[in-house]
């Protein structure tokens, strides 16, 4: 079996973003893989050192930037990479699925491992939308994957408001990875440097035949409002009086 799972570079978690000019500055900002990427990226390495797949390819798209990302990949565990060079161009869920669609259609994985939603735009559409385009049934918002004894159907159990849900699809297939799906690990150093040896092929959305044209445009970014302080009262009767006065109690 052949996992794909595709890898993106933002901006780290840790990181207090700032908007500059109606735009997220991240010109000097560290970057690292998209967390709920990275725990799909562990999960295609576990079902590949529990011998049922025998090979994890990561893709990632965006600059040249981007093969840093393809790089940790390949440290953690993953056999090759493929980074799909798209420059600064700013690519959206679609333009993204239909860019993993044609290298599924290239590469023939059994099997494609994403992240349910990058934490740089909150978008949640790529998976849904990739497993719409290939036609493939699709397993989201995981937080167990499991594959039958003869790799031909994958349980994936969802974690939903009433609690948890299992589904069975069969392969090929999509699943999304939720947050609780596993802890992946680190990448050490000799991994590290073994890492650099890997392959590393490069692609551009032309040689696959896709257009990238950007059918969304984002009208503004804002920042939270600020807090404003609080106020101490003296008394609980002064505390209901203020919170009548802003029309919270009656």
């Amino acid at each position: 079996m052949k996992i794909l799972v595709p890898v993106k570079r933002v901006v780290d978690y840790a990181v207090k973003i700032r908007v500059v000019n109606n735009k997220v500055d991240t010109a000097s900002l560290k970057h690292s893989m998209n967390p709920f990427d990275e725990i799909a990226l562990e999960q295609a390495i576990r079902l590949k050192e529990a011998k049922k797949a025998s090979d994890v390819l990561a893709v990632s798209i965006g600059s040249a930037k981007s093969q840093e990302t393809l790089r940790t990949a390949l440290a953690m565990g993953a056999d090759k990479a493929l980074h799909v060079d798209v420059g600064e161009a700013e690519t959206g869920p679609l333009q993204v699925a239909k860019l993993l669609k044609a290298v599924v259609d290239k590469e023939k994985p059994d099997l494609v491992i994403l992240g349910k939603q990058a934490i740089d735009d909150d978008s949640n559409q790529t998976g849904q939308m990739l497993a719409g385009l290939l036609g493939w049934p699709q397993g989201t918002f995981a937080s167990k994957v499991e594959l039958s004894e003869d790799s031909k159907k994958v349980n994936v159990t969802r974690e939903i408001d009433g609690g948890l849900e299992t589904v069975t699809c069969s392969v090929p297939a999509v699943v999304t990875a939720d947050l609780r799906l596993n802890e992946p690990r680190y990448a050490t150093l000799p991994n590290i440097m073994k890492a650099k040896k890997k392959p590393l092929d490069k692609t551009t959305p032309k040689d696959l035949g896709v257009d990238i044209t950007l059918k969304l445009t984002t009208v503004s970014v804002a920042e939270p409002a600020k807090r404003s302080g609080g106020v101490k009262v003296e008394s609980v009767d002064d505390l209901i009086a203020k919170l009548k006065e802003k029309g919270i109690a009656l």
